[in-house]
């Protein structure tokens, strides 16, 4: 089940590599058109290291030519198994007894 839920947490990871490919854009155009100053920025989006500012999102929607409510839902769908994932690891992980 674990395995899963660190799955779903790539999905907006994943989901922004295809639209991006989709599209027919490079990481570096992607970044460049958002204002950034590399193409790392993408790369960490996704590979799941960091996810973009919900207001950059709304860019990326309209430059990869997304509907909203998709990119709410997928990126909706990934903060709720992240959060999931890290409550369970802090509620049912025992502290080392000193």
């Amino acid at each position: 089940m674990v395995r899963m839920m660190v799955q779903q947490q790539l999905a907006l990871a994943n989901f922004l590599k295809e639209k991006r490919i989709r599209a027919g854009l490079s990481q570096k155009e992607v970044a460049e058109k958002l204002g950034y100053s590399t193409a790392q920025f993408v790369s960490n989006w996704e590979r799941g290291l960091s996810a973009p500012p919900v207001e950059t999102l709304k860019v990326i929607a309209e430059m990869y030519n997304v509907d909203l409510d998709e990119v709410f839902h997928v990126t909706l769908e990934s903060a709720v198994n992240r959060l999931t994932v890290d409550l369970r690891e802090k509620f049912y992980t025992r502290k080392k007894s000193v």
